[in-house]
């Protein structure tokens, strides 16, 4: 029996709000795993920043400027990049936007900027890479904790990030016959820029280390071996799976 293989060189890979935070760490990681990188983002100065961080690193990266919440932008977009680069064999739809608000609240400008880029995105991205992808492809779309628990305050967050779990599994069972596999990773909780304003209070975090068997909030690199995986020929018998990287919380609850 051959070893695992989780090397992606020879690959072109796509990853959507690549320039910062989770998306950057992804895309560092896959390219540190082989793979040519397109990082996909709508704010272009911060692009082109993340692109020449990884760039004197020595990854292979490309910027390539996209708002996912606008549909009719992505499908030229991802021709682009096939076009610069040659082909695309792997995605990572990582794009998000989150706002807290009480329910009651909620306008329907908030809904649809949420909605719009979590899960209408995501899908119209899956479905212009998927048109290129070779048998062999890979998809892993960035899910959360609200995809299977409830968390007050992010009804529009909550529906978008259940929505893209939905969505894994329906595209997982409808393009294995082109021999592309659809997963998800969902962090739990992690410190980013879009999640900071949870961390300013110290007695929630405090409190949330209590329900988080492992007792700390997740880091970064917690989340890039996964994705590695899930887009390796190691997981080549993985499909329609998501796998809650959240130092336990899901199993204690």
């Amino acid at each position: 029996m051959a070893s695992p293989d989780f090397s992606l060189r020879g690959r072109v890979a796509v990853v959507t709000g690549a320039s910062r935070g989770v998306g950057k760490a992804l895309s560092l990681a896959l390219a540190m795993a082989g793979a040519e990188v397109a990082l996909v983002s709508r704010d272009a100065v911060r692009l082109e920043q993340t692109r020449r961080e990884l760039s004197d690193q020595g990854c292979r990266v490309h910027a390539f400027a996209l708002d996912v919440a606008q549909p009719s932008h992505i499908e030229p977009v991802f021709a682009g990049i096939e076009a610069s680069l040659g082909r695309i064999d792997l995605l990572i739809n990582n794009a998000g936007v989150e706002q807290l608000c009480p329910s009651l609240e909620v306008a329907e400008a908030l809904w649809d900027r949420i909605v719009d880029t979590n899960l209408k995105g995501a899908f119209f991205c899956a479905q212009a890479a998927a048109r290129r992808m070779p048998a062999g492809g890979a998809i892993v779309n960035l899910c959360s904790l609200t995809s299977a628990v409830g968390v007050p305050g992010a009804a529009a967050y909550g529906a978008s990030k259940s929505g893209l779990a939905g969505l894994t599994r329906t595209l997982a069972t409808e393009w294995a016959t082109r021999g592309i596999r659809v997963n998800a990773i969902a962090p739990g909780y992690f410190r980013t820029e879009l999640t900071e304003t949870f961390y300013a209070d110290d007695e929630w975090q405090a409190q949330m280390r209590e329900k988080i068997p492992l007792r700390r909030f997740g880091d970064l690199g917690d989340l890039t071996g996964a994705a590695v995986f899930l887009c390796s020929s190691a997981a080549s018998y993985i499909t329609g799976q998501i796998l809650y990287i959240d130092g336990g919380y899901m199993a204690a609850i």
